[in-house]
């Protein structure tokens, strides 16, 4: 009896003090500092079994690109990825890493160069040319076309300068197919995913594609942990076409006789 109860208390132990640790083993959701091999899986919260999506209105799109980046996001759900945080060296531009690998940060590039919007290159020229507006976090001092579109960090920034920044709320009428969101998982992850037109089980509120550990997965998390960033992107804006200067003509002397 004293043997099983000490059996007992050594299970106890471990079991206290694997939870109190775990969260510590785990790495950053993007690629951590300096491109270290890492990236835990934490468990994505579905919709219970045995319910039924509930019928949700056809979005109405703002713009055209956004309805064609939620068919891409969807489509990415249908590859076996490897979730793998290594730091790689990569093209210029239109750059990627090896198919079949990748985390968070990769599965919304990817559905972005679908429609030829190139994050790595967008997020390289306005880091370059606006630094200091970016993360310190990562130790850099100068730009890395390898891996700074990869980082959730740096995308938050660059969607708050170049796209809509959108209200947080916990009202899940207020995130819409083709928003990317961001959510802090704990103390030393964070994550990236976009919105689709796949209806959870509760009204009114859409599901999410996005790679946690397992591949790219279409699945009912919004609200499964702490939003921290809300966007609308849909690419480079292009300035307007200066007014052309019309020069009157003014016939030649020699013309005119």
């Amino acid at each position: 009896m004293s043997s099983l109860k000490n059996h007992f208390n050594y299970f106890y132990v471990t079991l206290c003090c694997f939870a109190l640790f775990a969260p510590f083993a785990l790495g950053a959701c993007g690629v951590p500092r300096g491109g270290a091999p890492g990236g835990g899986q934490t468990a994505a919260r579905r919709a219970p079994s045995g319910t039924t999506p509930q019928p949700t209105v056809k979005p109405v799109y703002e713009s055209p690109l956004l309805e064609r980046l939620v068919a891409a996001a969807v489509e990415r759900a249908s590859h076996e990825v490897e979730y793998d945080a290594s730091y790689f060296k990569l093209d210029y531009p239109n750059g990627d890493v090896p198919e079949g690998k990748g985390v968070c940060t990769d599965e919304v590039i990817r559905s972005y160069r679908a429609l030829g919007i190139d994050l790595q290159k967008e997020v390289h020229e306005d880091m370059a040319a606006n630094f200091s507006r970016y993360p310190t976090k990562f130790g850099l001092t100068t730009t890395d076309t390898n891996i700074d579109h990869r980082r959730v960090p740096n995308l938050r920034v660059f969607f708050e300068r170049k796209g809509k920044s959108l209200p947080v709320t916990d009202e899940a009428t207020d995130y819409r197919p083709g928003d990317v969101v961001t959510w802090d998982l704990n103390a030393s992850q964070t994550h990236i995913g976009i919105v689709v037109d796949a209806p959870s089980a509760t009204l009114g509120r859409y599901m999410i594609m996005h790679n946690i550990g397992q591949g790219p997965k279409i699945e009912d998390v919004l609200f499964s942990w702490k939003i921290t960033g809300h966007y609308r992107y849909t690419g480079a804006r292009t300035p307007a076409p200066k007014p052309a200067t019309v020069t009157a003509r003014i016939p030649s002397r020699r013309a005119a006789r």
